[in-house]
This record gives structure tokens, sequence and C-alpha cells, in this order.
């Protein structure tokens, strides 16, 4: 019972710890780093070498919160092999797969055994152990990190052969990594405890394989059945998690069992049952979309919990010693890399400008090398807590250098497609509308009113001018970058597109990633496009459902609903951008506006403020106003640059 009392304290003490890890670790991301190696230093600080925070203690027993990230992290892995999605690139993906695997794990293992010497924890080893340790460093070397390779594309939005091949092998290597570390710990098992390697070995080294496939096939079905249930999202998701840790303790009964009852050890591979289960679940069954759900929004907490308390247990005295190695393991790594990259793009025949680069999507690691370092750690004591140091050391290093070296690639290959810097306000409030139809031109007058420039630009070429004079048409067969040009879309402040989705899409793009306008307000013709429009950061009004949201806010708030529609006498509604380096720093209150004005809100950086007289102002602020016509124009122009 005192045991228990004192676990429990332990962990609770533990996840203030991770609360507060989590918290500082997201300012590591403001200087360009992953979050990930913030949530590791911040572990390495609370651990027993520096404040002691996380005890040494903590490393035994919490364990199970190693145990249970571990399965997640296996699940999460194989959720993101999706075999449809990869059949486009599949030659290049398989040669690709075949350089990084067989190439990076053979030159790091061969270069690890050589250096033993000069690696303080190995110098006293036999070659047998020295020969388990490299291929064990080789296997963890070859893993990548699919969700760093995610998050660089979607900054990125990269599309393309090259970005379809980097995902495919990423997700493939990790799945193909495990399977390989299944095999290699227990050769390496074997090698440390001088077992021969005869054909009872090989013979007992199948079978574990096997039931592990075997139970692996078990857990999808069991996560499946988890999945069609009909409870809420959070039980479903507890239940997943205690799947993942029943692996774990179906493993260390087995263990313990085969052992008292046979003398020798049956080792069924917990990561491998998970990643079939995964993979069942991913790609034979309806419910790979609310999976693949569960583990984004639950992935957060269990990285957070693991990576600070392998931070926690990371051996600092030992780091000091083995800096050194680690630098080299890293450039050892990086050049079977390239090597790997190079032969496995040649063999797959691609562009030789692909094969010179193709090695910078795979640096980085995070979760299953981390996660491999540490199961190495727990399995062999004599030298893990030095191995699993020593590698992630390494990890760090590749965490640091990696996403810049992807991102670097992307940009090389041209598959980049980032957001365009916004233009600068040049003091007139202009606007384009794409459309030539009633509304568009109902538009084009009520913004003139309000004062506003306007282009409505129109795709048909028998539109009789005459019977426009208040307007500026523009009329064009295609509309083009050169086209966009012609009409200074650079200076508009907004873009209004009332086309075809498809024609909307692609104005939306070449908007987003050549020209950088503010605000893109998209007339939806169909509910399914909303998502693509919405990554492209528009403003969406959807026909279908935009006059019920209006009769909804005029029923419940008519008050509020006229004045933001600017339909009460002489009152209208804008958004503000501050330009005034005068206003810079003060408080709302400080501004001494008409009577007649209230500033509704203050949005910064992308995040909405709850805004109060003591709200300080910033430049670049948007805030939205609400007052009478006069009062408005008022103070458009203190907010405006001054001339």
């Amino acid at each position: 019972m005192n045991y228990f009392l004192s676990v429990l304290t332990l962990l609770f003490g533990f996840l203030v710890v991770s609360v507060a890890s989590s918290r500082i670790a997201t300012l590591f991301q403001k200087i360009k780093l992953p979050l990930i190696t913030g949530l590791l230093i911040m572990g390495i600080v609370s651990g027993p070498f520096i404040l002691n925070l996380v005890p040494v203690q903590a490393k035994m027993d919490l364990s199970f919160i190693n145990d249970i990230s571990l399965a997640f992290i296996a699940f999460a892995a194989s959720a993101e092999l999706y075999l449809k999605e990869l059949r486009d690139r599949f030659n290049s993906i398989k040669w690709m797969t075949f350089g990084q695997l067989v190439v990076t794990f053979v030159l790091s293992s061969v270069a690890v055994f050589f250096l033993a010497d000069y690696v303080p924890f190995m110098q006293s080893l036999s070659t047998d152990a020295r020969i388990a340790i490299a291929i064990l460093i080789g296997t963890i070397f070859v893993a990548r990190s699919p969700a760093s390779a995610i998050a660089v594309i979607n900054e990125m939005r990269a599309k393309g052969p090259f970005t379809q091949t980097a995902i495919g092998v990423t997700v493939i290597k990790d799945f193909l990594v495990i399977v390989l570390f299944a095999v290699n710990f227990s050769v390496a098992n074997a090698l440390v405890k001088g077992i021969d390697f005869n054909f009872a070995f090989l013979l007992i080294l199948l079978m574990e394989l096997l039931v592990s496939f075997f139970l692996g096939y078990i857990l999808g079905l069991l996560l499946r059945l988890v999945l069609q249930s009909h409870f809420h999202q959070y039980t479903k998701t507890v239940g997943i998690l205690i799947l993942g840790y029943s692996v774990y303790l179906l493993y260390y009964f087995t263990k313990s069992y085969t052992l008292d009852a046979f003398g020798k050890e049956f080792l069924i591979e917990p990561l491998l049952i998970c990643i079939i289960g995964s993979f069942y679940v991913t790609n034979f069954t309806k419910f790979r979309y609310e999976f693949i759900k569960i583990l984004e929004e639950t992935g957060p907490l269990v990285y957070i919990t693991f990576f600070t308390l392998t931070g926690a247990s990371l051996a600092l005295d030992i780091l000091m010693e083995v800096w050194l190695i680690a630098l080299i393991l890293f450039a050892v790594r990086l050049i079977s890399m390239v090597i790997g990259a190079y032969l496995g793009g040649t063999l797959a025949g691609d562009p030789p400008l692909f094969n010179r680069i193709s090695w910078m999507p795979y640096v980085t690691q995070a979760g299953v090398g981390l996660g491999l370092a540490t199961i190495v750690a727990k399995g062999f004591p004599e030298f893990g807590q030095s191995f699993a140091t020593v590698v992630i050391a390494v990890i760090v290093l590749n965490q640091i250098v990696g996403p810049p070296l992807f991102k670097w690639s992307i940009n090389i290959v041209g598959e980049g497609h980032r957001r365009a810097d916004t233009p600068e306000f040049d003091g007139l409030r202009d606007a384009i509308i794409f459309g030539f139809e009633s509304q568009s031109i109902a538009l084009a007058r009520q913004l003139q009113e309000h004062g506003w420039v306007v282009k409505l630009v129109s795709l048909k070429n028998d539109i009789d001018l005459k019977e426009y004079p208040d307007i500026d048409i523009r009329m064009f067969k295609e509309i083009s970058f050169e086209s966009m040009e012609s009409m200074d879309a650079h200076l508009s402040e907004a873009m209004v597109l009332m086309l075809t989705d498809l024609e909307n899409y692609q104005l939306c793009e070449m908007i987003y990633e050549k020209i950088g306008t503010k605000d893109v307000i998209v007339r939806l013709n169909h509910r399914h496009n909303f998502d693509k429009f919405h990554k492209l950061g528009a403003l969406i009004v959807d026909p279908s459902t935009a006059i019920v949201s209006l009769l909804d806010h005029f029923v419940r708030s008519p008050q509020a609903a006229s004045l933001l529609l600017g339909m009460q006498e002489g009152q209208d509604t804008i958004d503000l951008e501050l330009l005034n380096p005068g206003l810079h720093g003060l408080s709302l209150r400080d501004l001494r506006l008409p009577p007649d004005i209230i500033i509704l809100s203050v949005k910064r950086a992308g995040q909405m403020l709850i805004s109060h007289g003591y709200t300080r102002l910033r430049l670049g602020d948007q805030l939205t106003v609400v007052g009478s016509v006069e009062s408005l124009r008022n103070i458009t122009l203190r907010f405006d640059k001054p001339k």
C-alpha cells in the first residue's frame, strides 16, 4: 500500500512537471526549434541532475508511462501507412526505402563497431556485445519521424513527386524499422547473453515473429471493436490506450512465465504487435479516419509525458563524456543516408536533381527512434543507460537539423507552395471582384458607396460597358498571374471570388502563393469544397447556410445583427488595421474615441483578444469597429499611416 501511495505521489508530481514542461517548451518553437527538443530539455532540467523535480526512481516507478507511450507511437506510425495513397510513386518509394533501410543500417552498424574503442561505455565490452550495440544503433538510425515530415509538408503546402516519395518512404521505413528492431533486439539479446546461433535459436526467433504477427491481428480486431462501439470518443481513447498497455503487460507476463517454466525467455514483440494492429485498422476497416482523429487529438498529451520523462531519465553525466562521439555518430548517419538515398534514387531512375538531395527529407528523428532507445535502455541494464544517452543526443541533433533540410529540399525541387507576404497598405481601400452577375454588381456598388475603389473582373466578352458607367469592369478570356499584375492586384486589400468552385480554387491558390492579399472571400457553390478553401485561409460564404444563420441572428439578437450589417440608419461596421506608429502602445481607454464608436474586437497575429479599456494596441492589430459613418471615416484617418 505504501508503495502504491508513493507511486501515486510521484505520478502526480510528474504530471505537474509535464504541464509546466508543455508550456515552457512552446518557447523553443519561437527560436525555430522543434517542440520535442523543448520537452526533452525541460525533462533534463527537471531531472535528478539539475532540479531533481523528477527523482531517479521515477524511471522505474513510472515505466508504465513509457509502455503506454510506446504503444501509442507504434499506433501513430502505422496509421500513416495507407497503401492506397502510396501507389502512384511505388517504384521510387520501393528503391528509396531499400537504399535508406539497407545501406543506412549496414554502413551505420559497421561504422559504430569500428568506432567502439572511442565510445567510453563500449571500450570494456566483448566483441559480441559491441556487435549487439552496433546493430541496435544502426537500426535506430534508420528510424524517421512521420509526424515531423507531415508538419513540414503541411507548413510548406508541398506537393509533387519528390514530396510523395518522401512521405511514402518515411512511413514505410518506420513500419519496417520496427520489424528490423524486433529481429535485431533478439539477436543482440543472444549476443550479450552468449546464446548460440543454432537452428533452435532461429526457430524460436521465427516463432516469436509469427506469434507477434498473429497477436497484432487479434489486437486489430479488438481495436475495431472499440472503434465501432457507440461509446463517447473519450471512452474509445481510453480503450485504445488500455489495449496498447495490455500488449506490454502480456509481453512481461510471457517473458517471465516462459523463463520460469522452460528456463528460456519467449519474447513477443509489443511494438510489432501494435504496429500490425494499427495497420489492420488503417487499411482493412472503415474506421481509419476516426482512428487517426483520436490519435491526432491524444498525441500531444502522450508526447508531452513521454518526452519529458525521457529527458528526465537522461544520464547527464554520461552525456558530458560522450558529446563528441554523439557528433561523430550524427555525421556517420548523415553520410550513410546520403549514400543510401543516392543509390535508391539511381535504381528508381529518379532525376539527377532528386538524387543529389534525396537524403534531406529523412534526417529528422523523433518518437520511434526515442522509443527504441528507451527499450534498449530497459532491456540491457549493463549498458542501456549509456546507450540511450548517446542515441538520444544524436536524435536531438537530427531534430534540430532535419526540418530545415527538408524545407530546403522542397524549395530546391519547386514543390513548396507557401503563402506570399501580405503587401503593405498603400493608403487606398481597394477590392477586386471576380465574376459578373447581379450580386457582384450590387456588391461593387455598395463597396464604392463606402469609399472603396473596386474592379470587377469578368470572363464574359459580351458585356456592354456603357450600361455600367459607374463600375470599373475588366474583361479577360482567362485569369492568369499576368492579368492579375495588369490590375495591380498586389495593392488590393480584398478579393471576392464568385466564379465556379474550380475557378475559385485556382484563383485562391494563385492569390495565396503569389500575391498574398490579406482578405480573400469565396462564395462557395458546393459544401464538400469547404475544407480546401479553408486551408488556404479564405473567408467562406456558403449560400446554403448564410441566410439561415442571418435569420437566426436576427431572431436571437436583432439589434446586434442590424448594427453589424449596417442596417441602422447612419451606422456601419468596418475592420481597421493599426498603421499609425503614434498609436502603438496606447491602451483603448486612452484613444479618446468619438462617443458613438465601439471597438468590438482586436485581432493580433491571428489570435482574437478579449478587448477592454486596458488593452494596449500594437502596430498591425486588426480592430472591428462599429459607429456612425462620419465617425468611422474620422477614425480611419487616425489609424492609417501618416502621409
